[in-house]
């Protein structure tokens, strides 16, 4: 039963995954790597199967062996109506990814502005947040962005949202210190 309903999400068989909710099939079942049946609908970008299988208490938290879950993933991938309804099922930012890192700190270094803005906007989101690496979403925004213009809105909002601009890297290297290295005028002016 476990098997079927786990090829009931992969295939995005919403009638099929409905019916067997009815039948008793665990809405938090687990392949073999630990991933959710939610977690498998977020990587596979399955909004209504995450909608379904959330409506009948579907864990966003749940961690599968890598440490991704669904929130973080959805977070990383930049899946902003996923992200919401996470954030509306419970969402916790207390569970991090296998770098130790918020939903954030990916979605800063990978560029999706929209995704910065609802964490940023979302009480008590620790935005200041620092991953193992010794980096806040801040400095993932400017070490490994390129400086364009999605990055400069990114360090804008981060700004406005009240993140601490001074956080250094493990090294002592402020984001400013980062943005001026790497010639990013414009992020550097935001910083200064």
């Amino acid at each position: 039963m476990k098997q079927d309903i786990i090829e009931l999400v992969e295939r995005n068989d919403l009638a099929g995954v409905k019916n067997a909710l009815q039948k008793g099939a665990k809405v938090n079942a687990q392949d073999n790597n630990k991933r959710s049946l939610l977690l498998i609908a977020t990587v596979n970008q399955q909004l209504e199967m995450a909608q379904l299988l959330v409506a009948h208490g579907a864990d966003v938290n749940m961690q599968a062996d890598n440490l991704d879950s669904p929130f973080l993933y959805a977070g990383a991938s930049g899946q902003t109506a996923l992200v919401k309804l996470y954030l509306a099922s419970g969402a916790r930012f207390d569970v991090f990814n296998r770098y130790h890192g918020s939903a954030l700190i990916p979605a800063c270094e990978r560029g999706h502005v929209d995704i910065v803005k609802i964490l940023v906007d979302t009480k008590d989101f620790p935005v200041d947040h620092i991953n193992r690496l010794g980096w806040t979403g801040l400095l993932e925004a400017v070490i490994l962005g390129d400086g364009s213009k999605k990055y400069q809105q990114i360090v804008q909002i981060l700004k406005e949202g009240g993140a601490n601009l001074r956080i250094a890297d493990k090294d002592g290297i402020t984001p400013l210190q980062h943005a001026k290295n790497r010639g990013y005028q414009e992020i550097v002016r935001l910083l200064e």
